[in-house]
């Protein structure tokens, strides 16, 4: 099994009452991208304007190339503080969870998650969720 190509890791915390300002104040880190509820944001691609649903505070790690998950959670986790009442507030009042884009160059790459950063994710109560992008589908079967 050929190693992932690449791998993108961020901290989202969403919610209708976010104060970005607030967030950064508890987590000791500053957010890459965030907004508040009924914030024109204008798409950088598009130029149109929409309206925010809701407040979010967002922090990207640098992407991984190749994949190094562990290491990207590792380096957000040490910019964060380690307070677990200071997570256990944040989800009271917000969503909070990990996003991580998986991009593959092949037809059959993978990944592991050690122990460590598992129980990084679990002591801060945080899912991570994996969007999956395929690489480089030519040599796939196609049953026919």
């Amino acid at each position: 099994m050929a190693h992932v190509h690449e791998s993108k890791l961020s901290l989202r915390i969403s919610g209708d009452t976010l104060i970005p300002d607030e967030i950064t104040a508890i987590l000791g880190a500053a957010p890459t991208f965030s907004h508040i509820k009924g914030q024109e944001l204008v798409g950088k691609n598009t130029g149109r304007v929409r309206i925010a649903r809701s407040g979010m505070w967002l922090h990207h790690v640098p992407d991984s190339q190749p994949e190094n998950l562990d290491q990207q959670l590792k380096d957000l986790f040490d910019l964060l503080t380690d307070d677990l009442a200071t997570w256990m507030l944040i989800h009271e009042r917000y969503s909070a969870d990990l996003f991580c884009g998986i991009f593959l160059d092949g037809t059959n790459e993978g990944l592991t998650i050690s122990s460590a950063s598992v129980r990084l994710m679990a002591d801060r109560n945080l899912e991570i969720g994996f969007d999956i992008y395929a690489g480089d589908t030519r040599s796939t079967p196609t049953g026919g």
